[in-house]
């Protein structure tokens, strides 16, 4: 698909991304974001990273299998980047093509977090491998659930489902990865939109339909 093709479809459907810290309520936010958008009669594809595809998901059960601790930083940024390429050209693209709506569970906002503020591999590797993934696309929004990190590996444990291997790094490691979500939304913050995820799931809920509003707002007149 050539870049001029690949745009004009891409005006057709928008995406976001529900990204933060663990345990923040990501998966709860995103279904009352599918609701919300398939109320307002929206076709919606909901989908998450690692993973979103057949291949994606098989390098979603290597990246996160606990019993691997022993994987390198390069080969955990190569492979997230390998799911991602397979995720926008099998699922996102074709999604968007058709006019639909793709909500992601985690997308590459996650690996500067995680692979570049949390792990230390610098940024120009982790653009090269990212900017080769995405080719040139990007979401139009990513809305980060912010939470003390303390309190989501509280709220993870609770789950009573074991850790997961980037769920069970050191408690500096995801106030690394927060900061990094945080030092994103600073940058670019028309791409970027911070909730508290500490608030009560009401006001986290009224915070995001506000954001997602203003998204259709602003695709809506593009």
């Amino acid at each position: 698909m050539n870049n001029v093709l690949r745009d004009n479809l891409m005006k057709k459907g928008f995406m976001l991304v529900c990204d933060g810290s663990n345990g923040a309520g990501k998966t709860t936010v995103i279904k009352t974001i599918e609701q919300y958008l398939k109320n307002k009669g929206l076709d919606v594809i909901v989908t998450r990273e690692p993973g979103g595809t057949p291949i994606g998901e098989k390098i979603r059960e290597i990246i996160l299998d606990p019993t691997t601790p022993e994987m390198c930083n390069l080969t955990e940024l190569m492979l997230f980047g390998a799911g991602r390429a397979q995720h926008i050209n099998e699922k996102i693209l074709p999604a968007l093509a058709a006019g639909k709506v793709v909500i992601s569970d985690r997308f590459d906002a996650a690996t500067f977090s995680f692979q570049h503020y949390a792990r230390g591999i610098d940024l120009d590797t982790i653009c090269k491998i990212n900017d080769m993934a995405l080719n040139g696309f990007s979401p139009d929004m990513n809305i980060i659930l912010d939470l003390d990190p303390k309190v989501g590996l509280e709220r993870v444990m609770q789950r009573g489902e074991g850790l997961d291997r980037m769920e069970d790094e050191k408690m500096e490691f995801l106030e690394r990865a927060r900061n990094g979500y945080l030092t994103q939304a600073k940058q670019n913050p028309s791409k970027f939109t911070v909730i508290d995820a500490s608030q009560t799931q009401a006001e986290v809920a009224d915070e995001v339909i506000s954001a997602i509003d203003r998204l259709i707002e602003n695709h809506s007149t593009c």
